[in-house]
C-alpha cells in the first residue's frame, strides 16, 4: 500500500545522475578557479611590477599545470568522491596540486624557458589557485547542500528490509554518512505475514513489490537499497529478478554493513574486492607528512613562545614550592603508556598522579597561577617537547590519564571504540576541544561524544584540518568556559 501521499501525480524535479552531477560541478569549479587566479594573477603583476611579461609562455605553463592537476584528480576518481560535503582542501587535493605544480617546473625547465619565465608571476598564480581552491570547495560545498535540500539535485531512495530493525540499522548508516542528496522515501517488504505498518521514524511503509515498481514506472524511485542480511541465494536471485524490471538503481547492502561497525571502506587486492572494517590511518607518505608538520611547528611554537615559558616558569616558582613540571602516565600510540609533561598547576601535596580525581571548577587543589595557565591551556604547552620527542602530534586525541574515569568506569571500559582513538599519536588539542568538549568529562554522553570525535578526525585527516584546529584553538581559549 502506497501512502497518500505518495498516490498524488507529481512531477519528476529530482536528477537521477546525483553523483555525476556533482562530479561536474566540481570539475567546473576547478576550472573556473584557475582562470580566475590567472587573470588576478595578471592585473596584480601589471599593477604592482608592471614589467613585460611573456602572456603566451605564462597562458601555457597554466595550462600545462591545470591539465596536469586535472588528471591527476581524475586518474584517482577523486571527483567522485564528492557529495555535497566536499573535501575543503583535504590531504588529496592539496598533494595532487603540489604534485601539478613540481610537474609543470620541471617541464618548463626542461623545454629551457625558465629564463623567458616570471618566477614572480608563477608564485602569485599559485598562491591566487590555491587560496581559489580553498575557498571555493567551501562555497561549492554549500551550494550543494542548498540545491539538495531544496529538490533541485536528490535520489529519491526506497529500502527493502527484512525488518524494522534492520530497516532502521540502515536509516542509521545514511544518517551518519550525512548525504543531503539521498531522500529515503519509505520501505518495503512483500511477505504476506508483515502486520506492522507504522511509519519508521517518520520513513512511511511503501507496501511489497508491486508498490515498488509502481513507483518505479512512473518516475518516483531512484534507486533502491535490498538489505537481507540472512537472505538464500535463490530468494536473493529472485529478488533481483522482479526488481530489475523496474527502471531503477538496485544495490544490495553487505551483512557486515548492518552487524558489525558503521564505517568500512571498499579497496581491492589486485581485483579482488575486499571491505575494510579497520584501515591504518596516516600511512605512507601521510604518515612522513604529518611528522614533519608536527615537528617543524613544535619547533616554531617553542621559539616564539619562550617569552611566556620562561614567565610562566618563574610565577609559578614565586607562587608555591615544588618543580616546574607536572609528569603523568597517559595513554599514547597503540596504546602505549607515555610521560606527558606539563607546568605544574596543583600544590605538590594535593596531585594526582593517577588521573582518577577529575579536576573541578574551583578545585582547592589548583593554585592561584594554576587557575590562570589552566584557563588558557599555558599549563599544556610543556607537551611540545614531547610532540619534538616524537611521543605526540600538535593536533590529534587528547591523551587520557590511565586511570580516568567516566562515573565509575574507566574510560577505556564505558566507551565503546575507546581504542580505535589509539591509532594515531595523542595530540596536544584536537578536534573534540575545538567542538566544546574541552575540560572536564563528567557524562557519559560527553565521553562518547568525545570518542566520536577523535575518530572522525583519524579517517578524514588532512594537513589543512591540522591548520584548521590549531586556528580554532587559538579562538576557543579566549571564549571556551569549560577549563578550570
Amino acid at each position: 500500500m502506497i501512502p497518500a501521499d505518495l498516490n498524488k501525480p507529481k512531477r519528476n524535479k529530482y536528477v537521477r545522475f546525483t553523483s555525476n552531477v556533482l562530479r561536474s560541478g566540481g570539475i567546473i569549479n576547478d576550472v573556473l578557479c584557475f582562470l580566475l587566479s590567472f587573470g588576478l594573477a595578471r592585473l596584480y603583476y601589471s599593477w604592482y611590477w608592471g614589467y613585460y611579461l611573456d602572456v603566451h609562455l605564462h597562458v601555457t605553463a597554466a595550462i600545462v599545470m591545470a591539465i596536469n592537476f586535472f588528471l591527476i584528480r581524475i586518474s584517482r576518481d577523486a571527483y567522485s568522491a564528492l557529495r555535497g560535503e566536499g573535501d575543503d582542501m583535504g590531504r588529496g587535493t592539496l598533494v595532487d596540486f603540489l604534485v601539478a605544480i613540481t610537474l609543470t617546473a620541471f617541464t618548463i625547465t626542461q623545454f629551457g624557458m625558465i629564463r623567458e619565465f616570471s618566477i614572480r608571476f608563477g608564485l602569485i598564480f599559485i598562491g591566487c589557485s590555491f587560496i581559489m581552491l580553498l575557498l571555493s570547495r567551501m562555497m561549492l560545498r554549500r551550494l550543494m547542500w542548498r540545491m539538495m535540500r531544496a529538490g533541485h539535485i536528490g535520489q529519491r531512495v526506497a529500502i527493502y528490509g527484512a525488518d524494522r530493525e534492520i530497516t532502521g540499522r540502515v536509516l542509521e548508516l545514511l544518517e551518519i554518512e550525512r548525504l543531503p542528496h539521498i531522500n529515503v522515501i519509505g520501505f518495503a517488504d512483500d511477505r504476506k505475514s508483515r502486520v506492522d505498518t507504522a511509519a519508521l521514524d517518520n520513513v512511511p511503509y511503501l507496501g511489497g513489490f508491486d508498490s515498488l515498481l509502481a513507483l518505479a514506472r512512473e518516475g518516483r524511485l531512484d534507486q533502491l537499497i535490498v538489505a537481507l542480511p540472512h537472505v538464500r541465494d535463490d530468494r536473493l536471485k529472485e529478488i533481483v529478478a522482479q526488481l530489475s524490471a523496474g527502471a531503477i538503481d538496485v544495490c544490495i547492502m553487505p551483512r557486515e554493513f548492518l552487524i558489525l561497525r558503521d564505517r568500512y571502506r571498499v579497496n581491492y587486492i589486485g581485483s579482488l574486492p575486499v571491505l575494510n572494517v579497520w584501515q591504518q590511518p596516516m600511512r605512507d607518505f601521510d604518515g612522513v607528512l604529518k611528522e614533519f608538520q608536527d615537528r617543524v611547528l613544535a619547533l616554531i611554537a617553542l621559539i616564539l613562545l619562550s617569552p611566556l615559558l620562561i614567565a610562566t616558569a618563574i610565577a609559578i616558582k614565586i607562587d608555591s614550592p615544588g618543580p616546574l613540571l607536572f609528569r603523568q602516565k597517559r595513554f599514547g600510540f597503540n596504546n602505549l603508556e607515555i610521560d606527558v609533561l606539563k607546568f605544574r598547576s596543583m600544590y605538590v601535596n594535593k596531585q594526582d598522579v593517577s588521573g582518577a580525581q577529575r579536576t573541578r571548577k574551583g578545585d582547592p587543589r589548583v593554585t592561584r597561577v594554576g587557575r590562570f595557565i589552566r584557563r588558557f591551556s599555558i599549563d599544556e604547552l610543556p607537551q611540545l617537547i614531547n610532540v619534538l620527542r616524537g611521543e605526540m602530534s600538535i593536533v590529534g586525541p587528547r591523551p587520557h590519564a590511565t586511570e580516568m574515569r567516566v562515573g565509575d568506569s574507566f574510560y577505556y571500559d564505558a566507551v565503546h571504540g575507546y581504542a580505535a582513538r589509539h591509532r594515531v599519536k595523542p595530540g596536544i588539542t584536537g578536534l573534540a576541544q575545538v567542538r566544546g568538549l574541552r575540560g572536564e568529562i563528567d557524562t557519559m554522553d560527553r565521553a562518547k561524544k568525545r570518542v566520536e570525535y577523535d575518530i572522525y578526525y583519524i579517517e578524514n585527516w588532512s594537513p589543512l584540518f591540522d591548520m584548521r584546529i590549531i586556528l580554532e584553538t587559538c579562538i576557543k581559549l579566549v571564549w571556551d568556559r569549560h577549563a578550570y
